[in-house]
C-alpha cells in the first residue's frame, strides 16, 4: 500500500495550499514536513531531491514532484478532478489559469511596501470585481450547472473557490452583485470534504502576518525579489 504524499514547504499558504486544496477535496490524507528556517530550506536543497532547488515538492508515487502547476494537474489526473475529455480540460485549464492571475496578486499583497499596501489592495479589489468575478459570474449562468465545467466537481471548482475565500479575506463584502458566485460558495463549501478542510484544525493554513511574513522573507531571501510595476508587490520563487 502507498503511503501518504508527503508536502515539502515552509510553515503557510504559499503556492503550497491550492495543493492542500485539491488533495483534501479529493478525500486523500497528507503528511507535511514543514520547514522554518533558511537553513532547513537549504538542507532539503542539499539533500539533492529539490528539482531547481524551488518548492513546493511533493513526494508520493516513487517521485519527487516539483512545479505548482505540474503537482496540480496531476493530482486532478489522478483524482477525477480533471474533467470527462480533451475539452474540459481545456475548460479546466483556462478557468485555473485566470484564477492564478488574482490568486497571485492577492498571495503577495502581504509583501507589498509599506506606503503602497492600500494602493496594491484597491488595485486586487477593482481587478477582482472588474475583471475576474464577472468571468465565472457569467459562465456559471451560461454553464447552468452546480459546477464550472461539466456535471462534477473539478479543479476549477476547487481553485474558485479557495480564491474567492481569499478575496474575502482582503474584502468581506467582495462577492455583492455577484449572486451566482455567492451560492457557488455555499454550495462546493458543503462537500463533506471541503467542509471538512474548512474546519478549524485542519491543515489549511492561515494568510500571512507580520511574523510569519518577516520569516517567509527570511527564508527565500526576498531581497532579490521584483517589483511588478503595476503593483508594487513583490514577485519571487515562493
Amino acid at each position: 500500500m502507498a503511503g501518504k504524499p508527503k508536502l515539502h514547504y515552509f510553515n503557510g499558504q504559499g503556492r503550497m495550499e491550492s495543493i492542500r486544496w485539491l488533495l483534501a477535496a479529493a478525500g486523500i490524507e497528507f503528511e507535511e514536513e514543514l520547514f522554518e528556517t533558511r537553513e532547513e530550506f537549504e538542507r532539503l536543497i542539499q539533500g539533492g531531491t529539490l528539482m531547481y532547488e524551488q518548492v513546493p515538492m511533493v513526494q508520493m508515487d516513487g517521485m519527487n514532484l516539483v512545479e505548482t502547476r505540474a503537482i496540480l494537474r496531476y493530482l486532478a489526473a489522478k483524482y477525477n478532478l480533471y474533467g470527462r475529455n480533451l475539452q474540459e480540460q481545456a475548460w479546466i485549464d483556462t478557468y485555473v489559469e485566470g484564477l492564478r492571475d488574482l490568486s497571485d496578486m492577492i498571495m503577495f499583497f502581504p509583501l507589498s511596501l509599506p506606503g503602497e499596501k492600500e494602493m496594491n489592495l484597491e488595485y486586487i479589489l477593482e481587478k477582482a470585481t472588474t475583471r475576474f468575478f464577472p468571468v465565472y459570474e457569467k459562465s456559471l449562468r451560461d454553464h447552468g450547472q452546480d459546477f464550472l465545467v461539466g456535471d462534477r466537481l473539478s479543479w476549477a471548482d476547487i481553485q474558485l473557490l479557495e480564491v474567492i475565500l481569499m478575496a474575502e479575506e482582503c474584502k468581506a463584502s467582495v462577492l455583492a452583485g455577484f449572486p451566482l458566485l455567492q451560492e457557488f460558495k455555499a454550495r462546493i463549501s458543503y462537500i463533506p470534504t471541503i467542509h471538512k478542510f474548512l474546519q478549524p484544525g485542519s491543515q489549511r493554513k492561515p494568510p500571512l502576518d507580520e511574523v510569519s511574513t518577516e520569516t517567509v522573507k527570511n527564508i527565500f531571501k526576498f531581497e532579490r525579489g521584483m517589483f511588478l510595476k503595476n503593483m508594487g508587490t513583490i514577485v519571487a520563487e515562493y
